[in-house]
């Protein structure tokens, strides 16, 4: 059952590397046309909320295997904050990649709202690299 769930979890990090590109995606609307930002925003919506679901496999999975191991309290910790920061913000980023494409249909500016995303995402990308920097390297209790 071990390596099921392993392999099931390593699965929902793979699919949480979204977080990794959407920086890079959402940099890249400023410089497309109204459509275009209309287009790629409601596509990263789309993935975002496809990642989400992958935050749930993590949670699932994740919570399993850290009830079976033995590991210090703190990192527990520490891991349970990193996964809800991100689940958080990924779940805020929505907000501005909607108002990207109300605004466009609008005929208004979405700039503000690109900027907003962008750094939430930057956000998100910080917390996902922590986070599996303290998946590589985990804190066990001390024999």
């Amino acid at each position: 059952m071990s390596d099921v769930m392993w392999f099931i979890h390593l699965l929902g990090a793979i699919g949480m590397g979204f977080y990794i590109v959407l920086p890079i995606m959402i940099g890249r609307a400023s410089k497309l046309a109204g459509a275009g930002q209309e287009g790629l925003a409601d596509g990263l919506l789309s993935a975002n909320r496809i990642a989400q679901y992958f935050l749930v496999i993590q949670l699932l999975t994740g919570g399993y295997m850290m009830s079976q191991g033995e590991y210090e309290v703190i990192w527990m910790i520490i891991i349970t904050l990193l996964f809800l920061g991100i689940a958080a913000v990924g779940g805020i980023v929505s907000k501005p990649l909607k108002l990207i494409v109300a605004s466009i249909q609008e005929g208004k500016s979405a700039t503000a709202h690109i900027k907003k995303a962008r750094v939430l995402s930057l956000i998100v990308l910080v917390l996902y690299i922590v986070i599996i920097y303290f998946m590589k390297y985990p804190i066990y209790p001390e024999v």
